[in-house]
C-alpha cells in the first residue's frame, strides 16, 4: 500500500436503496437516482458512474503525461469508457475498455501518452491487477 502524504480531496456520498436507490454527495453537486443496468428504469448505475469518473481522471493523467513532453492536449481529447458488469461461475466481476482520442497527435506518441497516463491515473492504479482493462487509441 502507498504511504499517504497528503489527502487532496475526499468525495463523500450517502447512498440508500442500493441499485434501486439514490446517491447524493455531501455538497449536493451529485444527486442521482440509481437503477439496475439494463432495467429500463430512470436513473444511472454504478458502472456508468465509475466509467465517467475513470475517463475524467484519465484525461487529467493524459494532461500530466503531455506536459512532461512539453505538449498541450488537444481540446478535442476524449475517452470513451466502457465498464462491464459480468458474471462467471466465480460470481460477479468488472472489466473495462478505454478508447482514447488524441486528435492531431502522432499515433506512436499518443500510445506512449496513454501508457504513461495508465501508470499515473489513480483509477488505473486502483484497478491494476484486479480487473481486465483494454486501452486503445481511437
Amino acid at each position: 500500500m502507498t504511504t499517504q502524504e497528503k489527502v487532496l480531496y475526499t468525495g463523500k456520498t450517502h447512498t440508500t436503496g442500493g441499485r434501486e436507490g439514490f446517491a447524493r454527495s455531501d455538497d449536493a453537486q451529485l444527486d442521482v437516482r440509481l437503477s439496475p443496468p439494463g432495467g429500463g428504469k430512470a436513473g444511472t448505475n454504478p458502472e456508468q458512474l465509475f466509467a465517467a469518473g475513470w475517463s475524467a481522471c484519465f484525461i487529467g493523467a493524459l494532461g500530466l503525461a503531455a506536459s512532461k513532453h512539453k505538449l498541450t492536449l488537444p481540446a478535442e481529447t476524449a475517452v470513451d469508457a466502457e465498464v462491464d458488469l459480468a458474471k462467471s461461475d466465480g460470481g460477479f466481476f468488472l472489466q473495462a475498455r478505454l478508447a482514447v482520442s488524441l486528435p492531431g497527435i502522432d499515433a506512436d506518441l499518443a500510445r506512449s501518452l496513454i501508457a504513461e497516463a495508465h501508470q499515473t491515473c489513480p483509477y488505473s492504479k486502483a484497478t491494476r491487477g484486479n480487473i481486465e482493462v483494454d486501452l486503445t487509441l481511437a
